[in-house]
């Protein structure tokens, strides 16, 4: 009676162990899950944390929410001018709706890349297809991509359950057949730009440089107009002196002017002036008369 009375309890024990262990699950920080029945699902987007199932019945399938990477192989995709571009990217992409994504991969990781790939792949050539090579080189790769990933975000959210967080270029190359080409083209736009700058540069400095010689020669101008007229202001003044000061002593004002007249004359060794004696230009060099009384 012992020997089976334990042997009960050890299976009753066994028993609530065992249906312990397949009616309690957890689910990780990291994770969503979903609960199915005989594979149709009864309990969507379940939450971090300890749960019940019913055994047997119920199963329960978990999903890895992590931001995800898919590192795409580098595809040709051509340029709105029909040039060849190799473009290397990567795709961010996150589970937000367990279910849909039940639905549409089974649960498999593998699957939901190869429904994202392509999908990845029309939303890059759409983009450059639309754009030139200048533009696909000057733009920022950030900016270029701001637009498919928000496409292929809103697509995937109704597709695949998934959140398509971003698309990212690592690398643009152009193929070997064309990089020659492109690159002479490019330099002989730049070579074009560089003579439209520096003639506009020339221009602009004979611009300058005629405004210039057109205000000195009007300064000038106004300065030999402004030296004229206070010369011919100084001339009247100092006629006006001499007037007034021959005004006031006629004789002395001719004695001096004569002075002058001498001192000019006879400066250098060698002059000779041939002259009548009686001329009015030695009247002061003559002796004066003696004055006789009365």
């Amino acid at each position: 009676m012992i020997n089976n009375r334990s042997l009960l309890i050890v299976g009753g024990l066994a028993a609530v162990a065992w249906l312990a262990s397949n009616s309690l699950y957890v689910v990780d920080e990291t994770e969503r899950a979903v609960k199915l029945r005989f594979g149709e699902v009864v309990e969507e987007n379940i939450q971090p944390g300890l749960h019940f199932k019913i055994p047997i019945t119920q199963t329960i399938r978990k999903f890895d929410t992590r931001v995800l990477t898919l590192d795409t192989d580098p595809s040709r995709y051509l340029t709105l001018e029909q040039k060849a571009v190799i473009v290397d990217s990567y795709v961010q992409w996150q589970v937000i709706n367990p279910t849909r994504y039940y639905e549409a991969t089974a649960g498999d990781e593998l699957q939901a890349v190869r429904l994202i790939q392509p999908r990845v792949d029309e939303s890059l050539r759409n983009e450059f297809g639309r754009l030139n090579l200048s533009q696909i080189i000057s733009e920022r790769r950030d900016d270029l991509m701001t637009g498919p990933t928000q496409e292929l975000d809103k697509l995937m959210r109704e597709e695949l359950g998934v959140a398509i967080l971003d698309i990212r270029v690592k690398r643009i190359d152009l193929p070997e057949d064309v990089s020659s080409a492109v690159y002479d083209r490019m330099r002989s736009e730049r070579e074009r730009e560089a003579r439209e700058w520096r003639a506009q540069g020339q221009e602009e400095a004979e611009r300058i440089r005629a405004n210039a010689d057109r205000r000195r020669q009007v300064l000038l101008a106004q300065a030999r107009a402004r030296s004229e007229t206070l010369r011919g202001e100084g001339d009247a003044e100092a006629a006006a002196i001499f007037s007034q000061a021959y005004g006031q002593d006629e004789e002395f004002f001719s004695f001096w002017r004569s002075l002058n007249a001498y001192r000019s004359s006879f400066q250098g060794d060698g002059n000779m002036l041939v002259l009548d004696p009686s001329s009015d230009f030695f009247q002061y060099l003559k002796s004066p008369r003696p004055q006789t009384g009365e």
